[in-house]
């Protein structure tokens, strides 16, 4: 699993700075004025900054943003990177700033003249994340190490007490990552099921339901989905009981259809190569309540999680079948490509009848619809509580994870309406990613809390971001662990 680079804190001595030979990091305010350290990083390469915090190119950069001094004379650093940014900048700025500081890593060490800079713990935060990079099947790559990273600070014991959750943060994240990126010749689901035992190291409980344990629960809508596979359907529950005895938990429900090929409904060949993140509602889940263990999170958590397989062959399910949910409804399978939510549908009411949640948060990578809505930029999200959804909204926000609630309504079950089942599976184009919730939300008590979150324009994309390369971004992970820490968690 990839580690994630968590820099150390020290005290700050400028004397370190004329002999440091692997890459300095310096911060200039955005009116150009040098903090202690930048001014001696200045005299000892002749004014060489002073000169670049006065240039057009330095305007022209973002606060947050970095540009890069190579070789400077008078220092023995290989290059000095320069970040536009005041000492009292908002926390997302100056991790924004982090990212660029981790984008640059390579294996030499980095030392960062970061002074008295406020929200120091969201620099190390946005470092850690965006440093990322999964290498495991690159011979070249794998297993290379970068540099240690160094945060000069004014008072490292108070650096240090604020960054304590970013390891486990990180590490959270860095889960979830490393899940969505695996192939799924890796991945299978009893990989995945093993991999999440892992957790039990941390305090965890998992279980693992079998195809028998799921058949006599009657989760025979999970199964379906999966029937058509040589690899085994199963049900992954991990539980945290950091919080009160008794404390009704949250329950986080992930979709973990390890890879999609459509099942008989079969997609096209172009691009289902990056069908392996279909199980990247499963991969949040982990790489949350990894998170939680890692920190000793004070709450009740709960993440459930569907391990299946849509694959064609001679058992798998077909358009027309009808197959009986947990719940008792029977649904008509109008395409098998929308399996999703016949695995979301059991494991929400089975979620419900064992553990009767506070409330209850499902994530998917469940329609194309979404992406065709909200594209890349947000995920969509769906409620029956408005406090519940404003809560995670502002979680969200707070750490830069875009996400944009939907609409929900009766007006459109007719959609769903089978002449042969209670429902059908899909409500044609229109609205097709309401229709997928619309067909969720028949599975959720009215007395419970729900958010369904359809994460599947933002599990995994194709260009870098300011805190993740491109592919894999752990989506969720940050904003699902705020939310918990404001919500419910025990403090004090």
């Amino acid at each position: 699993m990839t580690s994630p680079v968590i820099p150390e804190f020290t005290e700050t001595n400028l004397d370190a700075l004329a002999e440091f030979e692997g890459r300095l990091v310096v911060l200039v305010a955005p009116d150009g004025r040098l903090d202690q350290a930048a001014r001696r990083v200045n005299r000892l390469s002749r004014g060489a900054l002073a000169r670049f915090a006065q240039s057009e190119r330095f305007e022209k950069l973002k606060e947050g943003e970095a540009a890069e001094l190579a070789f400077p004379a008078g220092l023995q650093a290989e290059a000095v990177q320069v970040l536009k940014l005041g000492r009292r900048a908002p926390a997302d700025v100056v991790r924004r700033a982090g990212g660029a500081i981790g984008k640059a890593l390579k294996e030499v060490p980095v030392l960062v003249a970061a002074g008295n800079l406020r929200h120091v713990a969201e620099l190390a935060l946005g470092l850690a994340l965006r440093a990322y990079a999964f290498t495991a099947y690159k011979a070249e790559e794998a297993g290379k190490p970068l540099g240690a990273v160094t945060i000069m600070v004014t008072r490292p014991d108070e650096a240090r007490e604020a960054a304590a959750g970013v390891a486990a943060l990180a590490e959270g994240v860095f889960f979830t990552r490393d899940l969505v990126s695996e192939p799924a010749n890796v991945l299978t689901t009893a990989e995945f099921a093993r991999r999440l035992e892992g957790l039990k190291t941390l305090g965890v409980k998992v279980e693992v339901l079998d195809e028998a344990a799921l058949e006599k629960l009657g989760m025979r809508a999970l199964l379906a989905v999966g029937q058509g596979s040589e690899s085994p359907s199963k049900v992954v529950v991990m539980q945290w009981q950091g919080g009160k005895k008794g404390e009704k938990p949250l329950a986080l429900v992930g979709k973990g259809v390890v890879f999609d090929t459509g099942g008989i409904s079969i997609k096209p060949a172009q691009g289902m190569e990056e069908m392996t993140m279909d199980m990247g509602g499963a991969g949040t889940v982990a790489g949350v309540m990894k998170a939680l263990a890692l920190r000793k999170a004070r709450a009740n958590v709960v993440g459930l999680v569907g391990l299946v397989e849509n694959m064609p062959d001679g058992r798998a399910q077909r358009p027309g079948d009808i197959v009986k949910t947990m719940k008792g409804d029977t649904v008509e399978v109008i395409n098998t490509d929308a399996e999703g939510r016949l695995v979301l549908c059991d494991l929400l009411w089975y979620a419900q009848e064992r553990f009767e949640p506070a409330g209850v948060i499902d994530l998917a990578t469940l329609t194309g619809a979404i992406i065709i809505a909200l594209g890349h930029e947000n995920a969509g999200v769906f409620s029956n509580n408005d406090a519940l959804c404003n809560a995670f909204l502002k979680a969200a926000r707070a750490e830069g994870e875009g996400a944009w609630r939907m609409p929900l309504g009766k007006a459109y079950d007719k959609l769903l309406k089978s002449d042969l089942a209670d429902m059908k599976n899909v409500g044609g184009r229109p609205a097709g990613a309401v229709t997928a919730a619309q067909f969720l939300a028949r599975f959720v008590k009215e007395e419970t809390p729900w958010i369904h979150l359809d994460i599947a324009g933002v599990a995994l994309v194709r260009k870098d971001g300011e805190l993740a390369p491109r592919g894999a971004t752990g989506w969720g992970v940050l904003s699902l662990d705020r939310l918990i820490a404001d919500t419910y968690e025990e403090h004090g």
